[in-house]
């Protein structure tokens, strides 16, 4: 019996210290997707991971994960996705690598970045003209290599004609479900992220959950006490509290944060809240108690209050708009 030739083919490019958890999620979905239940075989899909020396590449975690096989002719793949990790270790990243992506760019092969293999396909020059994702949290650095261009950061992923990127981690395995539903159906795609526990495939425009951009700052002090706001989120640290973990004052910590966001630090804190509220009403059914719980807030009543302050309507009001507006067709 003839093996079917896959219908959707895609070519991986590791990057040193590549995150191990988005590479995996996006070839999981693949995996899912290319055979009935979890058997594995690559039928309708198939993935390759490529280099030019055959080195195994290790991830930022320390796994080390082995080519399949050299570069080769570009355009036997659907796609070419770079994965990228640790900021500082992207430019190792050879130069037959490089020109690898500018021939696949020539033969209209579809360029995927993902995490900060974004930044690789801007630095080969292959994002000229495109709108691209990178995460909140890689935002500032961004803005930082490339002077002028701003990276679309309020998104999981982003489609713009024949380049894809995305923000790295879960957003990988929507996006792979992406290709998967347009290139073999959403039957497939749903099917990889039911087995995978993910709920339900989430489109492009699907916020990133994370900081609100209007905090992002590279400010060192204003940064620590903006990633130690977002880590004790349940628990929400008073501004002396914060101040002594940080090391400083307290007014030395409200000095930079109003040098640098225009706000206290304590506003900055409900801000952080608030938009992790905003995540979680638009991800299911979760009770608005069980949301006060988790992001701080007293209980529901303080929530609501504190969020029709901030949006001028309740959080159900807002879920249920957020559903409304979802459900209509584009």
């Amino acid at each position: 019996m003839t093996t079917p030739a896959p219908r959707l083919r895609i070519g991986f490019l590791l990057a040193p210290r590549f995150t191990l958890c988005a590479f995996a999620n996006f070839v999981d979905v693949l995996r899912l997707a290319a055979d009935e239940g979890d058997r594995s075989r690559p039928i309708l899909c198939r993935w390759r991971v490529l280099s030019p020396t055959m080195d195994p590449v290790e991830s930022s975690c320390g796994v080390r994960v082995t080519p399949d096989e050299r570069l080769g002719d570009p355009s036997r793949f659907d796609y070419i996705v770079v994965v990228g990790g640790l900021v500082d270790e992207i430019e190792r990243l050879l130069p037959d690598h490089i020109a690898f992506l500018r021939r696949a760019a020539g033969a209209g092969v579809p360029l995927v970045g993902v995490c900060t293999g974004t930044f690789i396909l801007h630095r080969a020059g292959l994002l000229n003209g495109y709108k691209a994702c990178v995460s909140w949290f890689h935002h500032e650095d961004f803005l930082h290599e490339f002077d002028g261009l701003v990276p679309v950061s309020d998104q999981i992923f982003v489609v713009d004609r024949d380049r894809l990127s995305c923000s790295g981690g879960a957003s990988s395995a929507h996006l792979a479900a992406f290709l998967v539903d347009r290139h073999i159906g959403p039957a497939a795609a749903r099917k990889s992220l039911a087995i995978m526990i993910i709920d339900e495939a989430m489109g492009a425009e699907r916020p990133q959950p994370g900081l609100p951009l209007e905090l992002t700052t590279q400010e060192p002090l204003v940064k620590r006490a903006l990633l130690a706001m977002q880590q004790s989120m349940e628990a929400p640290l008073g501004v002396e509290e914060l101040a002594r973990r940080l090391g400083v004052g307290r007014r030395k910590l409200e000095r930079h944060f109003a040098d640098a966001l225009g706000m206290t630090p304590r506003q900055a804190d409900r801000q952080i809240r608030l938009a992790q509220v905003r995540h979680l009403l638009g991800r299911g059914s979760r009770s608005v108690a069980r949301i006060a719980a988790e992001t701080g807030f007293c209980d529901s009543s303080h929530l609501i209050r504190a969020f029709r302050e901030a949006e001028g309507t309740t959080p159900e009001a807002w879920r249920k708009a957020q559903q409304g507006e979802a459900a209509r067709p584009s």
